[in-house]
């Protein structure tokens, strides 16, 4: 009996997704982003309805986590330099976070030291192949470069972590599976883009993470020219997405590299204090 009410919960839960899912695409399709740009479309059409027809927030998420990986505190940055300040070690038992709180992990994000350098290096990387012919070269050109690309970083946090999270009531962070092949850790991670926990303690379409994205690029169109036409804005919310499945991906095996690279570090020293 108990296994019928399983699977039963289960289909409800794929109906449901499917339901989403088909909503968002056409909403996407509404929004002509399915349309202008095909090939890219396609692809983000299919990534989408994959995690989409997934299950939500797997079953026994943190069982089998060892009680120091889940309470230990998380590394604040990635290879030392990209923000990481929202990110949980664990889902269960789950805690909700106020408004203030998260609009804290939306600036603790937005103005660390670790953002302003990844702009410095994503305009200077702009800068060398032309991106923005308009925004010329030498120093002066830099500048705006950099400006561009940070004012994107601290919109975009705010928008994805502070102010849509807010009004629709849901949670920032992302929560660390920490278990199982590296396989279905992965496609969790993914998934966290498109799927969010709520305030309540649901889960949810990612409104927050997906509007966030397309307002962020909305608004770069105002010092970005090539994100005022359909095909542009396009490819740049399609860069958005790709770009917080890759940082998902980091932050769910990030800790893991870590103790590994401690506990390599560790052995000779323990080896040689042995001798």
């Amino acid at each position: 009996m108990q296994k019928m009410r399983n699977k039963e919960t289960f289909r409800d839960s794929r109906a449901s997704n499917r339901r989403v899912a088909f909503a968002a695409l056409r909403d996407l399709r509404e929004m002509s982003l399915l349309t202008s740009a095909p090939g890219i479309g396609r692809c983000l059409a299919v990534v989408f309805c994959s995690v989409c027809f997934g299950q939500n927030n797997p079953q026994g998420t943190c069982k089998g986590v060892t009680a120091p990986a889940a309470s230990e505190p998380l590394p604040k940055h990635i290879l030392g330099v990209f923000p990481n300040h929202n990110t949980s070690p664990c889902l269960d038992p789950y805690v909700p976070i106020g408004v203030i709180e998260k609009f804290k992990i939306a600036s603790a994000d937005a103005f660390d030291p670790g953002g302003i350098a990844a702009a410095a290096f994503v305009g200077g990387a702009a800068q060398l192949f032309n991106s923005n012919r308009p925004f010329g070269q030498e120093a002066s050109g830099y500048a705006r470069y950099f400006g561009a690309a940070y004012a994107n970083h601290v919109i975009g946090d705010f928008l994805r972590e502070g102010i849509y999270p807010s009004l629709l009531h849901q949670d920032p962070r992302y929560f660390r599976r920490g278990v199982g092949s590296r396989k279905s850790r992965v496609e969790y991670a993914i998934s966290r883009v498109f799927w969010t926990q709520t305030d309540a303690g649901g889960t949810a379409f990612n409104s927050s993470k997906v509007l966030g994205s397309a307002t962020e690029v909305a608004v770069s169109s105002l010092y970005y020219a090539n994100h005022r036409d359909v095909k542009g804005a396009s490819v740049g919310f399609a860069a958005q997405l790709g770009e917080s499945m890759a940082a998902n991906v980091l932050k769910e095996f990030w800790p893991d590299l870590l103790r590994k690279f401690s506990r390599k570090n560790r052995a000779p020293a323990v080896s040689f204090a042995a001798q």
